[in-house]
């Protein structure tokens, strides 16, 4: 049994959601059975069907559906109205959606990833380094700094105090907007990235951050579609919340920002596969309806 699956199986069998899921739907299904059976037996009361067998066939049959129209997903989605729009939430690779991209990053902006120092090579950051700049730093960091040109930073650090990276600080939830109007990059300066090199951020920081990165999104995107990364979710230590959570208050922002204006027709959130062992899905398709 691989990872996914058993995470699926403690999720629907392992939570007090996850096994009122799977009864609802084991219930709908029994009744949807039984009726059918009797239905049958009023037009043929003479049918020779057994009767014993015939209830443990429709028990049977009501607990594998049940359990398989339960089954937590790799991807849930939900349509709002008035506004329209969809938000999305599903596994898979933020670097192979569509439309334009969030990238997480911090109050200097720094993109360096040489012996993980800065930044970690396998995280959002350093794939958009090598992914999408081919490792170029020098030009991504040109790409930020015209960006940024016109946002004044709030605050210099010495070299002996910073040892590496960047020293220019910005004001927590700046986005720089990079790329070009059909492919569109939001940088999203969520945590703060201090002066040993460690990045943190809370609660209050990434709803500031967001609905800042909203605002801009509302000005460049052009409600086009938009993928983001669980942004918070890796080395910003917000010990606080964990994965599911943490989607849990991007989707709250998003979906109040939204109810003022659309920001964009689709928001898909994508999980790393190797994070999905760390998100309850069955929790978060409950939590979009709720919204």
């Amino acid at each position: 049994m691989s990872r996914t699956v058993r995470h699926q199986a403690r999720t629907l069998f392992g939570t007090r959601l996850g096994l009122s899921t799977a009864g609802r739907a084991c219930a709908v299904q029994f009744t949807l059975l039984s009726g059918l059976v009797q239905l049958y037996l009023a037009f043929w009361p003479d049918s020779s069907l057994p009767r014993v067998p015939a209830f443990l066939t429709v028990v049977g049959i009501s607990l594998v559906g049940g359990i398989l129209r339960s089954w937590p997903r790799t991807r849930v989605s939900h349509e709002f109205q008035h506004p329209a729009f969809e938000v999305t939430i599903k596994v898979g690779d933020l670097f192979e959606q569509p439309g334009h991209l969030v990238i997480g990053s911090n109050d200097v902006f720094d993109t360096d990833t040489r012996d993980d120092l800065l930044i970690v090579h396998r995280s959002v950051q350093g794939q958009f380094l090598h992914r999408l700049y081919a490792s170029e730093t020098a030009r991504l960091d040109g790409d930020i700094d015209t960006a940024l040109a016109g946002v004044p930073p709030v605050r210099v650090e010495d070299r002996a105090a910073k040892r590496a990276g960047k020293l220019a600080r910005y004001p927590v939830g700046t986005v720089a907007v990079l790329g070009s109007p059909q492919k569109r990059f939001f940088l999203s300066a969520y945590g703060t990235m201090r002066n040993d090199l460690t990045v943190a951020s809370g609660p209050d920081q990434m709803w500031k951050s967001l609905e800042e990165l909203w605002h801009v999104m509302h000005l460049h995107a052009r409600r086009e579609a938009v993928a983001m990364p669980v942004i918070g979710s890796a080395l910003a230590r917000i010990d606080s919340m964990d994965h599911t959570s943490l989607i849990k208050l991007i989707l709250l922002s998003f979906v109040t920002r939204s109810r003022r204006s659309v920001i964009c027709k689709e928001l898909t959130i994508v999980v790393h596969p190797e994070d999905y062992v760390r998100v309850d899905m069955l929790e978060l398709a409950m939590f979009l309806r709720t919204l």
